[in-house]
């Protein structure tokens, strides 16, 4: 059987595509950017040695990483926008998104970068101290750069898994680029067509991000 594929309709409504990429992009980047910050507070809280009495913060970020690692995202979003609004919490479907996306990459960065502090020489550390710098100059100036630049490629995949899991989004009407291909397949009934312009234009994001995040890591973060 013969597909005779039209996607003079698709691309007519060029403008809702436009509008979901430009959501699609605009997720990702308030995402990556509050969930890296969360991410790594998470791991300093996990890999640093606070002491006894920052035994109850330790025990939390470690609840909350392993809630977020192993529960599926659409239904920490679902419980963000449909569960909370029963505590009296309503969010909008953007707001909702974009914090759905920050807590689930803030549990996943963590662990990729405790990963890369605990891989810290002990003998730089010292060193650190021996110069007089703070706990917090110490973190921020010998040990997240280099445990940045051991697991940005890790890092850089998880990214994007997260920027592709913002399809979802599109279930509480976010409308990011699944939202609008749902919405022109069902005005157009074109879904084969919408979908596979959706798809090349996942595609294209994900080539983008990977080689913009791959600059970044090796601008900033090689030879430092």
């Amino acid at each position: 059987m013969l597909i005779a594929l039209d996607f003079s309709a698709v691309l007519s409504s060029w403008p809702l595509l436009v509008r979901g990429v430009l959501w699609t992009i605009g997720l990702t980047i308030v995402g990556t950017v509050l969930g890296l910050l969360l991410g790594t507070a998470c791991a300093w809280a996990r890999a640093r040695n606070l002491g006894p009495r920052a035994l109850p913060l330790r025990w939390a970020v470690a609840s909350y990483v392993e809630l977020v690692r192993n529960t599926p995202f659409i239904v920490q979003l679902f419980f963000l926008f449909f569960g909370l609004p029963a505590l009296g919490l309503k969010l909008s479907p953007e707001f909702a998104s974009v914090l759905a996306m920050v807590i689930n990459l803030g549990a996943y960065s963590a662990e990729i970068i405790r990963a890369g502090i605990e891989d810290t020489p002990r003998g730089q550390i010292e060193a650190a101290h021996s110069l007089a710098l703070t706990p917090g100059q110490t973190f921020r100036r010998v040990v997240l750069p280099p445990a940045l630049q051991k697991v940005w490629p890790a890092m850089v995949s998880q990214i994007i898994i997260v920027m592709l899991g913002s399809a979802v989004c599109g279930q509480i009407s976010t409308p990011e680029l699944s939202y609008a291909a749902n919405l022109i397949s069902s005005n157009t009934f074109r879904a084969f067509e919408a979908f596979i312009l959706a798809t090349a234009v996942y595609l294209l994001l994900s080539m983008a991000t990977r080689r913009l995040l791959t600059w970044i890591g090796a601008r900033f973060l090689v030879g430092r």
